[in-house]
Parts: structure tokens; C-alpha cells; sequence
């Protein structure tokens, strides 16, 4: 009953609700959700089964949670499940199971009407309205992964809840939360939402361990270390053991480790007071904030413990803990618009600036005019930006790499070839009637190494602490053998292959549709004043901390060039009241300039959407106010009166972008009257920012750095494709791309230009070659594949995947250069990249331009992220270097990654034929009903088989990449074939000298009857306990020898050198462990089988006629000769002894004496 219970169908039964979560639910993979009811009957008979097997059937279930819930539970609806089974639906396939649980409501004090058809919570569009079960007033939820779900009864599905309706509008969110929540409300969202808290518990050690010992290894390894013990094989047993507990103890007191430091990273942000509104302003715990609750900002220095949208004025903040960039980013409120499309949708994908993530800091404040600065709490707990970053690290990714599966796979086609051995140890020992359950288990396990886990791990152990030693830290150590097969590497541009600081080259103005002469820095004479001048100095995101200026380096190194100062904020009253103003000053160097001083009064803060950012500000003692834009000089351009941008606008971009500088464009406005009768209501982004004058060019300089140019050499050479993928101007990242070397200057350079459908016209796609942009021709794509190289902007490549993607791989294949593009972009780029099965490294500096922690999923995303960044947020990237340039991938790939992954294929080949070898043995022993002895197999087990693993590893990267990657499937040809040849080799000495042996002339066979006591007792011992079990077994001396020496030579063979790792004998320890034990088996060998073999040097003695000089064996010899010898049936007397031979011997005895004396 129980069998079938456990063979039910996999997949839902006709009727039964299968629904795909939305991808943004779960944090890697949509999962499929299957419901199922709890019967008594299966749940009794499940019991009953772990009982009578002693627990083995709940181990089975704790492997496959799947297989327990088809047991105990039968398929139904959702809406009836108390039982749920996740499955995702990657590759993996994996299952999880959940509880149904109820939240019950009906304690609380609940508003009128709640128990009727009147909305529980004011928010029509709450999922919380349509979760609750009246007149009961309960709620269904299960939660996965951190993340709490509702069942909403009205589409028959779980929801997340957590956070706010993305349906919601700008207008709602303004009038529907800005005045805060009623003290009800915040109750039942408390409760239906749980704590806003990332609790990350300290595993205890107990549940560490047992996670640990209850995998599927250590369960067998259990099972054959008690066979062996009980068989009396206890040294070797003993060994393992101290092994695994030191292996299980280290990987216990890690986990427990990174369990405490993750703990106490975020423990600190849950027990944060905050001002919160209600009817009045009250003073709360974080963890009791809710989605919709509003709370004040009050100009200390906070740290967000939740996600939040600024609804009154702006604030700086430091969003270094989730980007990794300590640079102040200013927020901007969410505007007050009656737009009908969700705010998100409305702010397009720079809803971010209007967004406070929890874990970044909030450094400043600024009024608008409205009153104090408050924001609507957005998200909680593990539903925030800083929840997503905890739970990719407490959830991570898996990595479906080649080698781990193959070993796998090779440890199932042991434990087959292992069973075979049973087969025949019972067919065998049953011919013989010899007791069978202990050898036939012996063989199976001898056929299975219990070491190779152990040993896979040690070569990244090793690996890793090498990486450490060079500053390049490592969070998850089995992505360094997925570096050995790394053949791309996508490389961000400014501050990884660039210096991390631009500098201020010149700057080129305009005036009356002309370009001026251009005004280079640094000069002896100041920037003179104007309209350029004020543009370079008020247009920026620059704040004064603790009275040092800090912002992003571009911003500060336009500044320093017009030699200003900047005062700290301060207050000033426009139209509506109160403002912060951030003011800027002419400096001692500066040029003189007719004005005190300029005040910057509003932002619009740079977005990488929209390319550009601009200021609102008003000259000191005037009641004129100007707008001055900055940013990327096609979009620029596009806002200013085409009367005032030059004619040769394009061909001056074209010239300094062709050269590798950095260009940006500069503009600028007076507004209306109307406009500026009050700063803090201004007319929408896109209406200010149009109708402006073109006022030049600043032209900075990003040099290469130094070890830019001969890493990427080195990796075109070992065949590894470089990719830039950055935010700047596609020009200027071709020119980059060129002077590194990335796009050798022979070949040619394809910009790909993709355009939206417009009206009746679909989509396009252009091809132009940029050494000739006029005018697009033909292009013949035959020949070599490195000849030509696509490059395109991150609007191009979303065209392609919306409606060119069957194109998509084609270009993939060639595409070099990416520029423009967004975070979101460069992840989906890694996505596809990765679809076409390409081994990704993505590398970043801390000076890439990051809005959120989004732009880290790239580095997460792929095989290897590495971060070139120190900041707290590098733990989201697989790896860290602390090396600030690219000279860490091929130190990553190279001279660890792949060095790391021909270790591991070395050891566990020399695994796998170590136990055939024995297996072989073992095996034509048993024949004889015979086995080896303890001690020959602990000499092979610990002195060899251990020690050459715990040191075949220690060999160091080759220096020079290689022109080709390692092998990456164990499961291929060569590799196989390298196996499957060896074993035959094995196969055939061991047969032969099992064989020969036998036809020796001193051979003398094995009394078998004799030894089945012993063989019974102790099966891994020749026997010494009865008479006949001290006859030396010459099979067994003859096979020892053999398979050691084998598994010495095949040592030697797999620690394979160049071109991956030095050669061994760089290797000391290995060296010498090798020749030591060489050494120690000629010896023994030498000692036990030659020296110490009576029948042997008998034998010699006779071919070579050698006689004894002994008087003994003279007379021996002599009396044997002698037929007359001994004489019978006769009586002699004295006389008759003395011979002529005895007389000659006395007479010569005489002599002797004589001539002695």
C-alpha cells in the first residue's frame, strides 16, 4: 500500500490547479504550485513504514520531500490544500513543500463594517481585501523563502504581500496614504504582513551538523565504515572517521560562522526609531512599520529599515551598502500627478530616484516648501532591497556545473559495478558454502571510494586560500572550477578598464550656432564667466560632509575646474514657504564674475534612463531663474532649439568620441515668470527641460589604465572574447575597445541601429560600418569570425529582443561593445549570453554608474561575478577583488580556476581507478576465498590513496594561459577512454600474475576449508587463528605488490603538468610524499618478497650450483654419495675404519698442525 502510494503520478491529476507564481515572488525560478490534502490512513501507514525501516524511509522522504508528500498526502484544488508542492521549473527541477497556514483576525479590534462587504482596509486595491475569509475573518498564507503569500479568493491564487500594489498611481499614493494609516489598519497589516524585519537566525549547531551528516554520502560512508568495523578493519575505519569529523566540523563551524556575520549585519537595522504619522506624530519601533504607514525625516542620520517613496522634499543618501558606491545620491519626491498609469510605469525605469531603499543611509534633508520631509513606506522586511540582497545569500542560485553532475554519475557506475561484485562474491561464496553477507557488502563498498567528496573539496580549499593570499576573496568556492571554463568576460568601462576618476580636458562653447575656441584645462587663465561657467557650477549633485565636498567624481572634477566653492545648505523662502538651497560661490582663483553667488534651489537628478540631469537656480540678488542641463550630448541636443546647436555639431562629437574622450553637452534656460513664482511647484520634468539653448561640449579624459592593455592581451590569446559593456557614448566606448586592444585594429566595426516601430512602419534594424557612418552598404559577413565586431546601445538591443530576437544570437556570437546600457539591460544581457552556453565572468569597479542593488545581478547572474568594490555590497558578487584593475580575471581564470578544475578531474580519476584496483584484487582473491590483509589495505588506503589526495592539489597554476580550456565533462571520450583503458590494464596484470603464479613449480595452493572461520571474522585478514592459515598465500603476496605500484604509477600519471599546472615536481609535497612511498614499497617489497623468500633463494641456489663450504654439509654430501652408507646387518671392528681416505685426511690433519706449531 505504501509502494503505491509512493508511485503516484508526478504531475496534477485532471482537475487539480496548477498555477506559475510570477517570477518577482520567488527569488530565481518560477515555480510551479500543486495542491495537496493531508489523509489520516497514509499519514498512520508513513508512520508505521519509518518505523518498521528504522527510520531509513524517513531519511528517503527527507531526500525527496516530493516523494513524502505523494505518501501522505492526495492531490486537490488549492483553495482545499492544506499541503503545497513547489517545483521549479529550471532545469533542476527541484521540490519544496509548504504548510497552509491561518491568520486569524478576529481578535483585533476591527473597524465597522469589516465583518459585512465593506473593504477590511481602506486601500480598495489591497490584496488583503480580497484574502480575508468572512464572516470567519481569517486569512490563508504560506511563506517560501522569507516571503510571506496570500490566498486571494477572487483569482483563486496566492499573492505576495509585504508591500504596496504596483496598480497604485501617483495621485493614489499621495491621497490614499499621505496622511498615514488608522491605528486599525496598522494592526491588521502588522499582523497579515508580519514584522518588517530581516531576521536571519543563527542556525544552531545541532541542525548545522545534522544537515551535514544527513547527506546521501555520509549516510553510505556511515553504513561502510560500520561494515568495516564490525569486520575488524578499524584502523583505516578509524582514519576516515577522524577525517570526516574534521571535514564536518569545519564545514559546520563556516556555515555557523557566515550565519553569525549575516546575522549581525542586518540585526542592527530592525531596532530602528522612527517618527511615524497617524492622527499625530508618534515615535515607533521599526519593526512595527507596515506598507502604507507614514514617517518623518528629520535630518539626523538615519538608516532606512524599510523601502519607502519621498512624497515631500528631497534627501541624500548613501547607497553604498547595496551598490557599493559611497557616493551621495539625491532623492527627489514623487511628483503629484492625476497621470492614470502606475507610478512605476509613469516614472519609467527611473522610479528609483523617488525610491529610499532600506540599509542606505540618509545623510541629508532638504525642504521643498510643503512642510517636513515624509515618505510612504513602500516595502517590508524581506519584500525590500535590502531582503532581496540577504535572501540571494541565503538562497543562492545554483550552479548546474558539468563536474559535479559527471562525479555524480561516476559514483553511480562504482556503486553498479559494484553490485556486480556482490553478485559475484555470492555466487562464489555460496559455490563454496561460505558464509556470504559480510564479503559480498566488502566488495560493494571497496568499488565506492568514501574519500572522493572529501578530495573534490580540498582542491578548491586550496585553491581559495591561494586566491585569498593574491586579495581575491571568494563566498562561494565551487564557482572557482566553474572559472576553469570561462571563455567570455564581459568588462564595465569607467573604472575597470579606465582609471575610476575622469579628467577635465576642455571644454568647447557655442554661441550663435557656432562652436567657440575651445578652453583647455588646465590653463593659466581662469574659466571666464558665463552661461558655461554657471552650468559647471551649479549643475550637480554635490553636498558638503562634514565640510569636505563629496559626489560622484565627475560632478566634482567639472566643478573644481571653474575654481568655486560651495557653502553647506541652508534655508531660504520662496512662494510656499521654507527651502534648502545649496549655495555656490566665486572662489580667490575663479574669474571675475558680475554675481555674489548662485543658489541651486531644485534637482532633477541624473537618470540613466534619460541621460541627463539639470538644476533650477537663481543668481543672488536677481529674481531671474535659470534651468541648466548636463548630460549625454545626443539627448541634449535633441531638447535645445535646433537654431542654436552647431552645424557641425556631429562632426566635433564624432571627433573627440573617435579619440576615447568622454563627451558631454551642456544647456541652459531662463524660465518664465510663470514658471518661477514658486520653486517648489514646478511644471513637469519633460516641460522644463525643453526649449533650451545649446551652450558646448566638456570634453573629459578616462585614460586606459596601465594593466588594461596586457590583461586583455593575454586573454585574446589564450582565445577568451572580451565585451565592454558600459554606460557611456557608443563612440567613445568603440574608441576604449580599440586603444585596449579589445577590437584589433584590422578588423572592422558594425554598429548595429535598431528603431521602434513608428506608426504604420515596424520595426528596423541598420548596419554601418563606423569607420564610414554617411551611409550604410552592404556588408559581406563571410570569413574569419574575428574579422568584424557588432556594437550597439542599449536601445538597440532592446528593440532586438522585442522584435529581432531570432537575430539576437547571431549578434551575440561577434557583439563587442555595448554602450548606454542600463542595469537592467546588462542582466538580461548575461542572461542571454549565458542561453548560448557560454561560461560568463562579469567584471565591475565601484565606479560604475549603479543606480540600485540591481546593478549587481549581473555580477550574481553570472558564473563569475567578480567586484572590484570593498564595500559591504561586493558579498552579493561570487567574488571580490581587492586588486583595483583587471588583473585578477586571468589571475581567477588561469592560474587557479583552471589549475583547480584539472585537479579535481585528476582526483577523482585516480579515485575511481584507485577502487577498480582494489576491486580487481579483491575480486580474484575472493576466487580463492581469500582477501587481502589490514594492513595492506590500510597501507593503501592511508599512506597512498589519502595523502596523495590531500596533496595532488597543492600543485600551482601554469603562469601562462593556455590557448584552449581543460576538458569540462568528465563523461567524454578522452577522459573515458583514459579510464577505461587503464582498467583494462589493471585487469590484465593483475590477471596475469594471479595466473602465473599458480604455475609455479613452488606453488602450493591455499587450503580454503581451512580459513572460512577466518575469512568469516575477519575478511580484510590472511588468518592466523588456525594451523592451516599460516601457510603463506602467494596470490595475495603477488596481487599487493601490484595494485600498489599501480596505484603509485597512476598517481604519478594524473598529476599532469603543463600547460594547466607547473609540473609535480614543483610540487614538494607531493615529491617527496611520492618517493617516499616508492621508496617505502621497493623496500618492503624488496625485504618481504625477495629477501625473506626461502623457496626463492632455493631455487637461485640450484641454477647456480651453489654448495655449502660447511664440514657439515660436506659430510652431508658426502655420506649421500656414499652408496655402501649406512651399513645394515653387518659387525665392524675399529682396524677396519681406518681407510686409505681417512688415513690421507689424518695424515694431511697432521701436516696442518705441524706447520701451525
Amino acid at each position: 500500500m505504501l509502494l503505491g502510494f509512493l508511485g503516484q503520478e508526478r504531475e496534477p491529476r485532471d482537475g487539480q490547479e496548477v498555477k506559475l507564481v510570477n517570477k518577482e515572488c520567488f527569488l530565481f525560478a518560477v515555480q510551479e504550485i500543486f495542491g495537496y490534502k493531508t489523509q489520516r490512513c497514509r499519514k498512520a501507514l508513513c508512520i508505521t513504514g519509518y518505523i518498521l525501516s528504522c527510520g531509513a524511509l524517513l531519511l528517503l522522504f527527507y531526500w525527496k520531500p516530493e516523494w513524502d508528500v505523494w505518501a501522505n498526502c492526495i492531490p486537490c484544488s488549492l483553495e482545499e490544500a492544506d499541503i503545497v508542492l513547489l517545483r521549479t521549473t529550471d532545469e533542476f527541477q527541484r521540490y519544496t513543500w509548504k504548510k497552509v497556514t491561518w491568520i486569524d483576525l478576529s481578535a483585533l479590534a476591527l473597524p465597522d463594517g469589516s465583518t459585512s462587504e465593506c473593504p477590511l482596509v481602506a486601500d480598495k486595491d489591497s490584496v488583503i481585501n480580497r484574502a480575508v475569509k468572512k464572516p470567519q475573518l481569517k486569512v490563508r498564507c504560506i511563506q517560501v523563502q522569507k516571503i510571506r503569500y496570500i490566498w486571494d479568493f477572487s483569482i483563486k491564487q496566492f499573492k505576495k504581500v509585504g508591500s504596496l500594489e504596483d496598480s497604485n498611481t501617483c495621485y493614489s499614493i499621495h491621497h490614499k496614504f499621505g496622511a498615514g494609516l488608522t491605528r486599525e489598519e496598522q494592526k491588521i497589516r502588522q499582523l497579515v504582513c508580519g514584522p518588517n524585519a530581516i531576521e536571519v537566525e543563527i542556525r544552531p549547531i545541532w541542525k548545522l551538523l545534522f544537515k551535514e551528516i544527513l547527506n546521501p554520502f555520509y549516510v553510505f560512508q556511515a553504513f561502510t565504515l560500520t561494515l568495516w568495523l564490525s569486520q575488524g578493519y578499524t584502523e583505516y575505519s578509524v582514519a576516515i572517521i577522524v577525517l570526516s569529523i574534521i571535514s564536518v566540523g569545519l564545514t559546520v563551524y563556516d556555515l555557523r560562522q557566515q550565519s553569525t556575520k549575516l546575522h549581525d549585519l542586518v540585526e542592527e537595522h530592525n531596532k530602528v526609531q522612527v517618527t511615524v504619522c497617524v492622527k499625530s506624530c508618534k515615535e515607533l519601533e521599526s519593526r512595527y512599520l507596515v506598507p502604507g504607514d507614514v514617517f518623518l525625516l528629520d535630518g539626523k542620520k538615519l538608516s532606512l529599515p524599510c523601502d519607502a517613496i519621498l512624497i515631500d522634499g528631497s534627501c541624500v543618501v548613501n547607497e553604498g551598502m547595496l551598490t557599493g558606491e559611497s557616493i551621495p545620491v539625491t532623492k527627489t519626491p514623487l511628483p503629484l500627478t492625476e497621470s492614470p498609469m502606475p507610478w512605476k510605469t509613469h516614472s519609467m525605469e527611473d522610479y528609483r530616484r523617488h525610491v529610499l531603499f532600506c540599509g542606505t543611509e540618509v545623510i541629508q534633508v532638504k525642504l521643498t516648501g510643503r512642510g517636513p520631509v515624509r515618505a510612504v513606506v513602500l516595502q517590508t522586511g524581506f519584500n525590500t532591497a535590502k531582503g532581496d540582497l540577504v535572501r540571494s545569500i541565503l538562497y543562492p542560485k545554483p550552479m548546474n556545473f558539468q563536474l559535479y553532475r559527471d562525479a555524480f554519475k561516476f559514483i553511480i557506475g562504482l556503486s553498479a559495478i559494484g553490485v556486480l561484485g556482490l553478485i559475484y562474491t555470492v555466487c562464489v561464496f555460496t559455490y563454496h558454502q561460505v558464509s556470504t553477507v559480510a564479503m559480498a557488502l566488502l566488495l560493494l563498498t571497496v568499488a565506492v571510494p568514501p574519500a572522493i567528496p572529501a578530495a573534490l573539496t580540498t582542491g578548491t580549499v586550496y585553491a581559495q586560500r591561494r586566491l585569498k593570499k593574491k586579495k581575491i576573496f571568494c563566498i562561494t568556492p565551487q564557482r572557482i572550477n566553474i572559472c576553469g571554463q570561462i571563455n567570455l568576460v564581459c568588462f564595465d568601462k569607467t573604472g575597470t578598464l579606465t582609471e575610476d576618476g575622469l579628467d577635465l580636458w576642455g571644454v568647447l562653447p557655442s554661441e550663435g550656432s557656432w562652436f567657440q575656441k575651445i578652453h583647455k584645462f588646465p590653463s593659466s587663465t581662469p574659466l571666464p564667466w558665463g552661461p558655461v561657467c554657471g552650468v559647471m557650477a551649479s549643475c550637480h549633485s554635490l553636498v558638503v560632509l562634514d565640510k569636505k565636498i563629496q559626489g560622484d567624481p565627475l560632478d566634482l572634477k567639472m566643478f573644481e575646474g571653474t575654481h568655486w566653492e560651495i557653502e553647506e545648505s541652508n534655508m531660504s523662502q520662496d512662494g510656499a514657504g521654507a527651502l534648502h538651497t545649496c549655495i555656490v560661490r566665486p572662489g580667490p582663483k575663479a574669474s571675475s564674475a558680475p554675481v555674489e553667488g548662485i543658489a541651486i534651489l531644485h534637482q532633477f537628478p541624473f537618470s540613466s534612463g534619460l541621460q541627463r540631469m539639470s538644476v533650477v537656480s537663481q543668481k543672488i540678488g536677481e529674481e531671474q531663474y535659470d534651468l541648466y542641463m548636463k548630460g549625454a550630448p545626443e539627448i541634449v541636443s535633441s531638447l535645445c532649439r535646433q537654431e542654436t546647436v552647431p552645424a557641425d555639431f556631429l562632426k566635433e562629437l564624432k571627433m573627440y568620441t573617435s579619440q576615447g574622450f568622454r563627451v558631454i553637452a551642456l544647456a541652459h534656460k531662463v524660465l518664465t515668470e510663470h514658471s518661477s513664482t514658486c520653486v517648489s511647484v514646478l511644471a513637469p520634468r519633460e516641460k522644463a527641460e525643453s526649449e533650451l539653448v545649446f551652450l558646448g561640449l566638456l570634453v573629459m579624459e578616462n585614460r586606459l589604465k596601465q594593466e588594461t592593455k596586457p590583461v586583455l592581451q593575454e586573454l585574446a590569446a589564450a582565445r577568451i572574447r572580451s565585451v565592454m559593456v558600459t554606460g557611456d557614448n557608443l563612440q567613445t566606448a568603440v574608441t576604449v575597445a580599440r586603444s585596449a586592444e579589445m577590437i584589433p585594429r584590422s578588423s572592422k566595426v558594425i554598429i548595429i541601429e535598431a528603431s521602434e516601430p513608428e506608426g504604420s512602419a515596424p520595426a528596423s534594424i541598420a548596419w554601418q560600418l563606423a569607420e564610414d557612418s554617411k551611409a550604410s552598404t552592404a556588408i559581406n559577413l563571410d570569413g574569419e569570425s574575428c574579422s568584424y565586431h557588432f556594437a550597439m546601445n542599449g536601445k538597440s538591443y532592446q528593440v532586438l529582443i522585442k522584435h529581432f530576437y531570432s537575430l539576437l544570437p547571431k549578434i551575440l556570437v561577434n557583439a563587442t561593445v555595448f554602450a548606454r546600457m542600463s542595469p537592467g539591460q546588462k542582466s538580461s544581457l548575461v542572461e542571454e549570453l549565458q542561453k548560448l552556453n557560454v561560461c560568463l565572468c562579469v567584471g565591475g569597479g565601484n565606479a560604475s554608474p549603479v543606480s540600485s542593488f540591481c546593478g549587481f545581478q549581473a555580477l550574481k547572474m553570472a558564473h563569475a561575478g567578480i567586484s572590484l568594490s570593498e564595500q559591504e555590497a561586493s558579498v552579493a558578487s561570487p567574488f571580490t577583488s581587492q586588486i583595483p584593475n583587471i588583473q585578477c580575471v586571468p589571475e581567477l581564470i588561469s592560474r587557479e580556476g583552471r589549475a583547480a578544475l584539472v585537479s579535481s578531474f585528476a582526483v577523482v580519476k585516480y579515485l575511481t581507478l584507485y577502487g577498480l584496483i582494489q576491486f580487481v584484487g579483491t575480486a580474484l582473491l575472493f576466487w580463492q576465498l581469500q582477501i587481502f590483509g589490514n594492513h595492506q589495505y590500510l597501507i593503501q588506503d592511508v599512506v597512498i590513496t589519502l595523502l596523495v589526495c590531500l596533496t595532488m592539489s597543492l600543485t600551482e597554476a601554469y603562469p601562462k594561459l593556455a590557448p584552449y580550456r581543460p576538458p569540462g565533462q568528465l563523461i567524454s571520450p578522452p577522459l573515458l577512454l583514459s579510464v577505461v583503458l587503464n582498467v583494462y590494464f589493471t585487469v590484465t596484470m593483475q590477471t596475469c600474475g594471479f595466473l602465473l603464479v599458480k604455475q609455479q613449480p613452488w606453488y602450493v595452493a591455499h587450503c580454503s576449508l581451512g580459513n572460512q572461520t577466518v575469512l568469516a571474522t575477519s575478511p580484510k585478514g590472511n588468518g592466523t587463528s588456525s594451523a592451516q592459515s599460516t601457510v603463506l598465500s602467494y596470490e595475495d603476496t603477488t596481487l599487493w605488490p601490484l595494485t600498489t605500484i599501480n596505484c603509485i604509477i597512476v598517481a604519478f600519471v594524473f598529476s599532469k603538468g603543463k600547460p594547466f599546472r607547473k609540473p609535480i615536481y614543483t610540487n614538494c609535497e607531493v615529491y617527496v610524499l611520492l618517493m617516499l612511498l616508492a621508496t617505502f614499497c621497493i623496500s618492503f617489497f624488496t625485504e618481504d618478497v625477495l629477501l625473506q623468500n626461502k623457496h626463492l633463494w632455493t631455487l637461485i641456489k640450484s641454477c647456480f650450483g651453489y654448495q655449502s663450504k660447511s664440514q657439515y654439509r660436506k659430510w652431508q654430501r658426502m655420506l649421500q654419495r656414499d652408496p655402501n652408507w649406512p651399513p645394515v646387518n653387518t659387525k665392524d671392528f675399529a682396524a677396519k675404519y681406518v681407510t686409505a681416505e681417512c688415513q690421507e685426511a689424518l695424515g694431511a690433519q697432521a701436516q696442518q698442525q705441524a706447520g701451525a706449531r
